[in-house]
């Protein structure tokens, strides 16, 4: 079974979520539970430990950090991934969401709809990130890395 079960956030370090970002989060970990494929590989010659896995993400020591245990609470890997690489694509990913909020008050269902588009594609754009970021560490569809993206930018503090 290579798949999550269970998602925790330790946002003990990040700024409080607006209510928007707060829904995204709760989404995301409803629709991570529902549908995932997440896997370790096997590494120096070992076999891939068996799932289903636990993952808690935080932010420790101004770095991404992936926490990874079965089931039963055996730890199974932790991954320490740089911040860097997720900065603009998240940054990116917050004005688009800020502009879509604000389009749904407001603007027509045409306009609604375009900036809907850009929002998916810097969505997209960040899940790619994060694959490449978790490359020979783990092994995730698209589908996954996009709901773990929207996970990170509730992590990432905001300039």
């Amino acid at each position: 079974m290579s798949r999550l079960i269970r998602i925790e956030i330790d946002d003990s370090a990040a700024p409080p979520a607006t209510p928007e970002m707060e829904q995204e989060r709760r989404v995301a970990i409803f629709d991570l539970i529902e549908e995932n494929s997440f896997a370790i590989p096997g590494r120096d010659g070992q076999s891939a430990p068996d799932g289903p896995f636990v993952l808690e993400l935080c932010i420790r020591e101004g770095r991404l950090v992936f926490d990874v245990q079965q089931e039963n609470g055996g730890k199974v890997a932790e991954f320490h991934l740089s911040l860097g690489p997720f900065r603009q694509v998240v940054k990116d990913y917050f004005q688009i969401c800020q502009s879509y909020f604000d389009a749904v008050r407001r603007l027509p269902p045409a306009q609604i709809e375009a900036i809907d588009m850009a929002r998916r594609g810097i969505h997209n754009e960040g899940a790619r990130t994060l694959q490449e970021r978790l490359e020979g560490k783990a092994v995730l569809d698209v589908y996954t890395a996009r709901r773990l993206f929207t996970l990170i930018c509730a992590l990432i503090p905001q300039a």
